[in-house]
This record gives structure tokens, C-alpha cells and sequence, in this order.
């Protein structure tokens, strides 16, 4: 059981954010344009900081990538495969067509 006595939770407390959310979280503008806009710009300058940072694939990586993406492809089949194998009997049991 709880014995300690919580603080009554005000909304006007809760609407002001403390200092550390206010450093780090990213200031939008109060304009309604440039509110519309900013999330467009911040998603253009991130995907352009990905693409700086991404690095074509060795021959080796590449092949490895394949590899386990046929597998994974190969797996998911035969699961499949089989789960409709079992399926159409028992559908066929319970519709007693």
C-alpha cells in the first residue's frame, strides 16, 4: 500500500513546460503558415542528413542481404503453403460442403 501523499496535479502547472523540455525539444514557429510548413522542412532536412550518412553495400554485404532476404521469403512461403494446406480441409469439415 501506498502511504505517501501525492501532490494535487494543477493544469497550469502541467501546460508550462520545465526547462529541460523546453531545451530540448525542437521550437515550432507560432505562425500558421510556418507551422504547416516546419514539419515538411524538418523531414527534408532529416532525410537529407540519412542520405549523407548512407553508404552503398559492399559485393559481400550485398550478397549476405540477399541471402537472408531469400530465406526469409522462402520461410514465410512454406508457412504460408502450409497453414493453407491445413486450412482448406478443416473448412471443408466444418462448411460440410
Amino acid at each position: 500500500v501506498n502511504t505517501r501523499k501525492q501532490k494535487p496535479h494543477s493544469a497550469a502547472r502541467s501546460a508550462m513546460p520545465s526547462k529541460k523540455e523546453s531545451k530540448s525539444k525542437a521550437t515550432v514557429p507560432q505562425n500558421s503558415l510556418l507551422a504547416a510548413i516546419h514539419p515538411v522542412t524538418k523531414f527534408g532536412h532529416d532525410s537529407y542528413r540519412l542520405i549523407q550518412r548512407c553508404t552503398k553495400p559492399s559485393r559481400k554485404e550485398f550478397k549476405k542481404i540477399a541471402a537472408a532476404t531469400t530465406v526469409g521469403f522462402l520461410i514465410m512461403g512454406f508457412i504460408g503453403f502450409f497453414v493453407k494446406l491445413i486450412h482448406i480441409p478443416i473448412n471443408n469439415i466444418i462448411v460440410g460442403s
